[in-house]
């Protein structure tokens, strides 16, 4: 479709990351099975949480959330990746574009708060313990994980209506595996330069905010922890927030250096790289790190593969002994 002296874009090609068709299937394979493992990881450990009523306490609340959050958006990334392997017409319409954009900005952001939530949840169970089911209700839980989700609503409205109401013309080939913003914003034939302050104002609000509450709130646990007398309850306390600490770091670090930069620094072929770790290997590994760091998850997953495969003699071995049989 012909506007003016241009060509107006209705579609976009996505290159992917190679034209080596043997590197092609190996991507491929390597791909597809980090989304399995990640899908199996995440829903194993959302079903988990809820079939063990030992699991249903605000900490795994969050946690099974995040689970949603992280096979969320590595769905809805992976099948365009996996399409730029295979596919030989390796096309995106721009609708279809415009709702990867915005799906991925609701669901990368609404994780950032959800971080933020876990900290201060950690926060108040080894800071408050005493009035820890009184502020952590099931209401307010809830509320906490809805406003993370409007927050990701927000963000990524904004962001998608800026970036897309720009003029596309000419090329229609992005240099990337799906619709992100900074290879997006190089296909613009008009002036980005709000359009970039705002994409970084955006983030950096949400990234800084969020980083924010978390840095108080382990401030507050470490001199928290720092009070305790026993070596056994200093360590007790810091291992509910180790597994936490180590998916923060990991996601905002990647994100953070993604993102918080202006588009004049962008690097095509760093940032693939990049892009996969935080969209694809992170939600991978998120279900890991809550698993095998947490011994009641481990105990959890340990009875519920008892009740499923052992004889019902077998399974007395991982039954709590009643109060009666105690005596």
């Amino acid at each position: 479709m012909a506007e003016g002296n241009h060509t107006v874009v209705t579609e976009f090609i996505l290159l992917g990351f190679t034209d080596n068709l043997r590197l092609q299937v190996l991507l491929f394979m390597v791909f597809l099975l980090i989304y399995l493992f990640t899908v199996v990881g995440n829903l194993g450990m959302i079903v988990l949480i809820r079939i063990n009523s030992r699991l249903h306490t605000p900490m795994y609340f969050f946690i099974s959330s995040l689970s949603f959050l992280d096979v969320s958006y590595s769905t809805i990334i992976t099948p365009s990746t996996l399409m730029t392997f295979v596919a030989e017409k390796k096309t995106i319409s721009y609708t279809a574009c415009a709702a990867q954009l915005f799906l991925f900005g609701i669901a990368v952001t609404g994780e950032c708060y959800l971080l933020a939530v876990m900290a201060y949840d950690r926060f108040i169970a080894i800071c408050n313990p005493l009035l820890y089911p009184v502020i952590m209700s099931r209401r307010f839980c809830m509320l906490l994980v809805c406003g993370s989700y409007f927050m990701g609503c927000v963000n990524a409205t904004v962001q998608t209506i800026i970036i897309f109401c720009l003029s596309f013309c000419n090329s229609n080939i992005i240099n990337h595996f799906f619709c992100d913003v900074p290879p997006i914003l190089k296909l613009s034939c008009s002036d980005t330069y709000i359009t970039d302050l705002v994409h970084f104002t955006c983030t950096a609000v949400t990234v800084t905010s969020t980083i924010l509450l978390i840095v108080i709130s382990y401030i507050c646990i470490g001199v928290t922890i720092h009070k305790i007398k026993s070596a056994k309850g200093r360590h007790k306390a810091f291992s509910t927030c180790a597994s936490h600490v180590t998916a923060v770091t990991v996601f905002y670090g990647t994100g953070s250096f993604m993102y918080l930069r202006p588009s004049s620094k962008y690097s095509v072929e760093h940032d693939k790289i990049i892009s996969v770790f935080y969209t694809l290997v992170i939600p991978m590994l998120n279900p890991m790190i809550y698993s095998l760091r947490n011994k009641e998850v481990k105990e959890a997953l340990r009875r519920t593969i008892a009740r499923l495969y052992c004889s019902p003699r077998k399974q007395q071995r991982f039954r709590t002994p009643s109060r009666t049989e105690r005596k």
